[in-house]
C-alpha cells in the first residue's frame, strides 16, 4: 500500500512544483479550493519553484481570486529548481505527493521523477508527451516499485477524461466491451480561447522527435493485444463525421498511447478484455479545414529543421493561426469554454461469448466539463492526488510508473471528477 501519511520529517501532502508557471497558478488556487478534502478534512501543503518572489505573487494572486487572505501567510514556500538535484531532493523529502507542473517534460520533467523515486515522494505529472511518459516507464518503473512509489502520468486533460472515460464506458455496458472510439470538441464561447504556448513547445518537439519514441516503444518488447470482436477501422486523416455533425482528424495527444497502456495493463495484471481505441477531434467546417490545412504543412516542414523549429517556438500565435500564444487565455475566456468528450461503443452483451461473431451491442457516453487547459486540467490533477492520499488501499498493489487508468481502475476518481465538473454520463 502506497505511503500517503505525513510526518514531522515529510510535513507537507502536497507540494505544487512550478507553481508560478502558468498552469501552475491555476493548480495552486485549485488545492486552495480543496484542503477540506484531504485526509481528515484537512490538507497540508506547499509551493515550490525557482523564485521565493513570484512564489509570493502567486500567492497573493490565488489569494485575492478566491477571497483566501490567509493563503499568503499560512502556505509554505520551497525554492527548487530542476537545475539543482539536492534542492529538488530536499523538496521530495517534505512531500508525500509532488504536483510537478514544470514543462516541457522532455527537458525538465526526468529529474524531479529521479528526485521523487530517490527520495520517497509519489508524483503526478500533466503531461502530454508519449515519449517522455513511456521514457519514465522504461526506465524508473522497476525503482519506483522497489520503493513503493507511484508515478503516475498524464493526470490533465492529457489524458484522464480519454483515459477514465474508456474505464467508464467498459464499465457501464452490460456484457463484453471490445472497440471505442472518441470524438473531442471544444466550445471556446463569445470570448474566443487559445491555449499557452508550453503546450505549442511541447508539440513542436515531440513531432521532431517522432522516430526517437517509435525506437523507445520497440525496447519494452510488447506482445500485440489481442483482438477481440470486429477490429476496429481506422479512419481517414480528415473525415467528415456523423458522430458529432462535423469535419474531424485524428486526435494527436497523447490519448490513444495512454489508453493503450492502460489496456496492455489491465489485461496482464486482471486478466480484462483489452478494449480498442481510436480517438478524433472535430475541427468544424470548410474554413477550419484550409486554416487546419496551410498551418500543418507550415508544421511539418518547418518541424524537421532547427531553423524552423525555433520560428516556431518564437512565433506561436503567427503559426496556429492564433490558437496558441505567448499570453494563453485570459480569466473570461477560460470561463466561457468547455470540451465534450463523446464515445461510441460496442462489443457483445451478456450472455454472448466474445469469440464467437460479430459484437451485438452498443453504447453511447459522454465526458464533459470546463476549459480543458486551465480549469479541467487543474481539476483532474488535484482529484488524482487527493484520490492517492484518501483511497491508497485502492492502487495497484506495488508502485511503479503508471497511467491514469492502471493507477485509479479501481478508485472513485469518476465520481470524485463528477462532483468537480467533469461528467461522466451514459446518453
Amino acid at each position: 500500500m502506497a505511503c500517503v501519511e505525513t510526518s514531522s520529517s515529510r510535513p507537507y501532502h502536497l507540494v505544487v512544483f512550478g507553481a508560478s508557471g502558468f498552469t501552475g497558478q491555476f493548480v495552486v488556487e485549485e488545492v486552495a479550493r480543496t484542503v477540506s478534502e484531504g485526509p481528515k478534512g484537512n490538507l497540508k501543503w506547499a509551493v515550490a519553484g525557482r523564485s521565493r518572489q513570484k512564489l509570493d505573487k502567486v500567492l497573493e494572486q490565488a489569494a485575492g481570486v478566491l477571497s483566501k487572505p490567509e493563503l499568503r501567510t499560512e502556505v509554505d514556500i520551497i525554492v527548487a529548481d530542476v537545475e539543482e538535484p539536492d534542492s529538488l531532493a530536499a523538496m521530495c523529502k517534505q512531500a508525500v505527493i509532488v504536483l510537478n507542473c514544470v514543462g516541457p517534460y522532455r527537458f525538465y520533467g526526468e529529474p524531479v521523477v529521479k528526485a521523487c523515486v530517490e527520495n520517497g515522494a509519489h508524483h503526478i505529472d500533466i503531461c502530454g508527451e508519449p515519449q517522455f511518459l513511456e521514457g519514465m516507464q522504461l526506465n524508473y518503473n522497476n525503482q519506483a516499485a522497489d520503493k513503493g512509489v507511484y508515478i503516475i502520468g498524464s493526470c490533465g486533460f492529457d489524458s484522464i477524461p480519454a483515459d477514465m472515460g474508456v474505464l467508464y464506458t467498459r464499465d457501464q455496458f452490460k456484457g463484453t466491451l471490445t472497440a471505442l472510439e472518441s470524438f473531442l470538441t471544444v466550445n471556446a464561447g463569445a470570448e474566443g480561447g487559445c491555449i499557452h504556448d508550453g503546450t505549442w513547445q511541447s508539440a513542436v518537439y515531440g513531432f521532431a522527435d517522432g522516430q526517437k519514441l517509435q525506437s523507445l516503444r520497440r525496447k519494452f518488447n510488447h506482445k500485440p493485444l489481442p483482438t477481440v470482436g470486429t477490429k476496429i477501422k481506422r479512419r481517414g486523416s480528415l473525415f467528415y463525421s456523423n458522430e458529432i455533425q462535423q469535419y474531424t482528424v485524428p486526435f494527436m495527444g497523447s490519448d490513444p498511447s495512454v489508453v493503450k497502456r492502460s489496456q496492455r495493463f489491465l489485461v496482464e495484471e486482471y486478466q480484462a478484455t483489452p478494449v480498442q481505441y481510436g480517438a478524433y477531434a472535430g475541427i468544424g467546417g470548410i474554413g477550419s479545414i484550409i486554416k487546419l490545412m496551410f498551418a500543418g504543412m507550415m508544421f511539418w516542414f518547418l518541424v524537421k529543421f532547427s531553423f524552423g523549429r525555433n520560428l516556431l517556438i518564437k512565433h506561436p500565435e503567427f503559426f496556429s493561426f492564433g490558437l496558441f500564444s505567448k499570453a494563453g487565455p485570459t480569466r473570461k475566456q477560460m470561463e466561457a469554454s468547455s470540451f465534450r468528450f463523446a464515445f461510441y461503443g460496442e462489443g457483445y452483451t451478456e450472455g454472448q461469448d466474445p469469440t464467437q461473431g460479430k459484437p451485438d451491442g452498443k453504447i453511447r457516453t459522454l465526458v464533459q466539463g470546463p476549459e480543458c487547459g486551465y480549469v479541467a486540467t487543474p481539476i483532474a490533477m488535484v482529484q488524482a492526488a487527493l484520490t492517492i492520499l484518501n483511497e491508497s488501499s485502492a492502487l495497484p498493489k506495488k508502485g511503479g510508473v503508471y497511467t491514469p487508468g492502471a493507477a485509479f481502475a479501481k478508485t472513485t476518481l469518476i465520481e470524485r471528477l463528477n462532483e468537480h465538473g467533469i461528467q461522466f454520463s451514459v446518453i
